[in-house]
């Protein structure tokens, strides 16, 4: 069970309440995929560039945005970046759609906070079930501390805030969720297949290089000798 605030929202609502951001350029992609989507009944709204997105996504407040990563005004890495300093938009699932494989988009965009990365085409009976499976994620969190402290390091999982010493860091999502886990239980190594279950949910797919790439940009932002790496096993937090 998650140790953090679900989006158990999403679960209990009904899809034609159900808010999907889709952002892209090509009107192609708008029209095939917000179909799609509109057909299974889920609520769209549309964007075609980053600026128009970060913009919706504050007045929509949606449950999930799918974000292209290559378009005019403002790309998706940045408009993500920009969504996930929004306090309001912290429980959002945001997941990019684009035709980009190569490595380094893909770690780019989960440095800018992204849960997910899907390239087109992509097959529509795949797309739904991607996003069924994105706002099925949560789950129903065990009882914790609601404030956890570690040294001088201070974690607040309602209100989503970090403080170290006197600095409060601004974190993506997935990092205070894989923070917040290690934290849990101090000393204690953290499988990678415990770590993906539990931080990006056992329905979405994604590498273990996801978990280096988050644990390298906490060490970046915390310390590296707060973060121990056990070769072949998994990451644990030092007191």
């Amino acid at each position: 069970m998650s140790i953090f605030r679900p989006y158990n929202e999403a679960l209990r609502m009904k899809k034609k309440d159900i808010k999907i951001l889709l952002v892209d350029d090509e009107p192609d992609i708008l029209e095939i995929v917000g179909y799609n989507l509109s057909n299974e009944g889920y609520q769209v709204i549309t964007a075609e560039n980053g600026r128009e997105g970060v913009e919706k996504a504050k007045k929509e407040k949606p449950h999930l945005i799918i974000l292209d990563v290559m378009m005019p005004e403002m790309d998706g890495i940045e408009a993500c970046e920009k969504i996930r300093s929004i306090p309001e938009l912290s429980e959002t699932v945001i997941t990019f759609l684009t035709a980009r494989g190569e490595d380094y988009s893909q770690v780019a965009g989960f440095d800018a906070g992204a849960d997910d990365y899907i390239t087109k085409p992509i097959k529509p009976k795949i797309l739904l079930s991607k996003v069924k499976a994105l706002l099925r994620r949560f789950k129903s969190p065990s009882k914790v501390d609601t404030v956890v402290k570690i040294g001088n390091i201070i974690i607040n999982r309602e209100e989503y805030q970090v403080t170290v010493g006197k600095t409060e860091l601004v974190l993506p999502r997935k990092e205070f969720e894989l923070l917040s886990l290690l934290a849990s239980k101090p000393g204690k190594v953290f499988k990678r297949e415990e770590i993906l279950d539990t931080v990006w949910g056992n329905e979405v797919v994604v590498g273990g290089r996801t978990i280096d790439v988050h644990i390298r940009k906490l060490r970046e932002k915390i310390g590296d000798d707060r973060f121990k790496t056990v070769k072949g096993v998994g990451y644990k937090i030092v007191i």
